[in-house]
């Protein structure tokens, strides 16, 4: 038999089981893989949306936090996973970008490897310290990282995260000096910030609102082109001295990418509900975050244009990880 009626048989086969499989889906807990330790913006995200979404769909979530290797190796269970919808990495599809471009090698293609659910919001980096750094502006910080040459470190979620490289491209346009020390996750990042280990710490802001709040953290700038009216005390990263810097991490589910597109249109279909949500909302908003809803096609887009995008950052910085 040749290949090509081979490929027709198959193609034939996908198409009268997809139908019967999208039907019945799902018929079993799904597991959102989260890519950092609990404690930061994936506990809180895939924790706000998942109860509405498990009530929407018929079937609970299961959330699995899987740090490590800056989200490479959530990315990789998920990309090896079975295509059949049963599980899910809720990620930044910053740092999955980034990560194409700074890992020499990686045991999935992040172009190839997987097909988007859908987009959730876009989510600013701020920049906190320890409240004994005696610095309140990103200017002073400035300031004080020439006359510390070397030794001020900044804590992050991990190498490759949109918050880290929010920073380093902070640093190439300030000419600030400071040192980055990459945790597996935001949770202990904080922690050891707040307790005095590391003298400032970089994640979005739903992370590190409520310590800033606190008073347990010193918020130093945030990465949105406006203040955000979720913590309108922080200064921009523009309007303390540098115009037009932004940092933002964009947030998105994605599946492996032979997951039938019945169910990815179903699991798209129920994270828009979930988050059209009036308490959904409102938690997320809240926090921080700007909702941006978006169909798998056009998550998937945007993906493709944030690889373009940091391909050039890291290239700048002349980070790798090989």
């Amino acid at each position: 038999m040749s290949n090509w009626m081979v490929r027709l048989i198959w193609a034939l086969c996908a198409a009268l089981v997809t139908p019967a499989i999208a039907q019945t889906f799902p018929t079993k807990p799904i597991r959102m893989i989260v890519p950092f330790a609990p404690g930061g913006t994936g506990e809180f995200l895939s924790r706000s949306i998942t109860p509405r979404m498990g009530e929407l769909i018929g079937q609970q979530f299961i959330i699995d936090y899987r740090p490590g290797g800056g989200t490479t190796l959530a990315a990789s269970l998920v990309a090896a996973a079975p295509a059949d919808g049963y599980t899910v990495l809720i990620q930044t599809f910053t740092t999955q970008a980034i990560n194409h471009s700074l890992y020499a090698r990686l045991s999935y293609d992040t172009r190839k490897d997987f097909n988007s659910v859908g987009l959730i919001g876009v989510i600013p980096v701020v920049l906190a310290a320890h409240p004994s750094l005696p610095v309140r502006t990103a200017k002073e910080l400035v300031a004080l990282s020439h006359t510390r040459a070397g030794k001020i470190d900044f804590a992050s979620p991990g190498i490759g995260t949109a918050s880290h490289f929010g920073i380093e491209l902070f640093k190439l346009v300030a000419k600030a000096d400071l040192t980055h020390i990459p945790y597996k996750g935001a949770g202990p990042a904080i922690v050891d910030t707040m307790a005095g280990f590391v003298p400032l710490v970089t994640d979005n802001i739903t992370s590190l609102k409520p310590h800033i709040d606190a008073g347990k953290l010193r918020g130093i700038a945030i990465g949105s082109a406006e203040r955000s009216d979720a913590a309108p005390q922080l200064a921009t990263f523009a309007e303390s001295g540098y115009p037009g810097f932004e940092a933002s991490s964009w947030w998105g589910i994605l599946a492996p990418v032979r997951t039938p597109p019945p169910i990815i249109t179903r699991l798209n279909d129920e994270l828009k509900r979930a988050l059209d949500d009036n308490a959904v909302r409102t938690r997320l908003l809240t926090h921080g975050a700007t909702l941006k809803f978006g169909t798998s096609a056009e998550a998937n887009a945007l993906l493709m244009s944030e690889i373009e995008k940091w391909a050039k950052v890291v290239k700048a910085t002349g980070a790798r990880v090989d």
